[in-house]
């Protein structure tokens, strides 16, 4: 993908398996990264890894064409973020993908996957490619169940004595 993918206008709800208003995946609205990053920055992965708040907004405030930001909207609130990196090694990255605590378990997250994964593959694309903290359980399992398979483990990445687990979804 050379240019961001436009975002989804609007999902069906039934795709998230809740049922409750409308879903919507966009850009992240101005001050979101400020009320977000001390949000993120208090759960895992990030609390455990040390992430400062600061860090954390100041990734999601960032603008970069092949690195977008998307806010997934549950009624009009911002109910999880992701960051993508385009065009890495034949896909994109998920760079970050945090679901608001009292929004986990609706699948946004799935759908937010199978959305990159099709608009991915739209393109031409033969990847999406993750990592996530090998002491991060059920984030591994939350990837195997969106079908990514382990391609590696990187030793103290991001934090002495944890490895970061990559991995990939073949499209």
């Amino acid at each position: 993908m050379s240019q961001p993918p436009p975002p989804v206008e609007r999902y069906d709800t039934e795709l998230f398996g809740g049922g409750r208003g409308e879903v919507s995946l966009r850009a992240l609205p101005p001050g979101e990264p400020q009320r977000l990053g001390p949000v993120f920055a208090g759960i895992d992965p990030w609390a455990r890894l040390g992430y400062p708040a600061e860090a954390i907004s100041g990734y999601l405030g960032t603008l970069e064409k092949s690195a977008p930001r998307y806010a997934i909207m549950v009624g009009g609130e911002v109910a999880a973020v992701a960051g993508v990196r385009l065009n890495w090694l034949r896909g994109p990255y998920v760079q970050f993908l945090g679901v608001l605590p009292s929004y986990q378990k609706r699948k946004l997250g799935s759908a937010f996957l199978a959305w990159l994964a099709h608009e991915a593959k739209r393109h031409g694309e033969h990847n999406v490619w993750v990592l996530a903290s090998n002491f991060n359980a059920g984030a591994l399992r939350f990837y195997a169940a969106n079908g990514f398979e382990k391609t590696g483990e990187i030793a103290d990445l991001v934090a002495s004595g944890t490895s970061e687990v990559l991995m990939r979804r073949r499209l």
